[in-house]
């Protein structure tokens, strides 16, 4: 496969016990995280001027999942009730999500991405995706498909923890 291009090929201390590949794989991770991060900002930023990079991972759930209550966003995403309160609230203030009573509970509220949210959240995932054609254009279909796979693997694994 590919590697990352970051030219800093670590050499594990013999007899210290860790495998070679996992020094890699932390590595590997740690570049991707990185740029994922200021990844996220340039989208959010592209969604609206005004919206929180942690906020866009939001609009990727509501947009594939549909209408959510706030409890399970926040177990999905991995936050808190007031973290998650907070973010809904600045999605809201920008017109990006609404909130409409539960039919299931009349107690609760369903999230769901507005017409807006959607469309400018679709605009940006679309040229978000053509860069990654572009960035890919020399792998093989099936580097990419078990790229996929892998990282579904990974992100499953770390939901069950």
């Amino acid at each position: 496969m590919h590697g990352s291009g970051t030219g800093s090929e670590v050499d594990p201390t013999p007899g210290n016990g860790v495998d070679r590949e996992f020094l890699a794989l932390e590595r590997e991770l740690s570049v991707f995280l990185r740029r994922a991060r200021a990844s996220s900002g340039e989208m959010a930023r592209e969604v609206h001027p005004e919206l929180e990079p942690a906020a866009y991972g939001l609009l990727v759930r509501l947009d594939e999942a549909g209408p959510q209550r706030a409890t399970e966003l926040a177990a999905y995403i991995g936050v808190g009730k007031a973290t998650m309160s907070r973010q809904l609230r600045a999605l809201d203030d920008l017109g990006l999500i609404a909130r409409d009573p539960d039919p299931a509970d009349g107690r609760a509220w369903l999230v769901r991405i507005t017409d807006e949210g959607r469309g400018r959240f679709r605009s940006v995932r679309d040229a978000r995706r053509e860069r990654y054609v572009r960035k890919l254009a020399d792998w093989d279909r099936g580097e990419v498909a078990e790229l996929a796979r892998l990282l579904h693997q990974l992100n499953a694994r770390a939901e069950s923890d």
